[in-house]
């Protein structure tokens, strides 16, 4: 060290970290709190019903605005079917 403080390495210093323990660990946790029950396709078909719910019935305004947020490219088109595109 010197008088100055500590002194660093003048080349970058190899960092790496296995994460992938862990996010195996935090998988199970998830799966176990949804439980034996849980049902992604059921899960996925209520959100789908409810974004069609949330954008339905809009007054002119309403989808004057909801159309410009699509095509800026904020919300994602939704299909000919009322559900979000892919």
């Amino acid at each position: 060290m010197s008088s100055h403080g500590p002194t660093f390495p003048t080349e970058p210093v190899g960092f790496d970290v296995d994460l992938s323990a862990h996010e195996l660990l935090r998988r199970a946790h998830v799966l176990d709190a949804l439980g034996p029950d849980w049902d992604p396709g059921e899960a996925l078909r209520g959100e789908q019903q409810a974004y069609a719910l949330l954008y339905s019935g809009l007054d002119a305004d309403q989808q004057r605005l909801y159309d410009e947020l699509v095509g800026a490219g904020v919300l994602p088109p939704r299909a000919d079917d009322g559900h979000a595109a892919a």
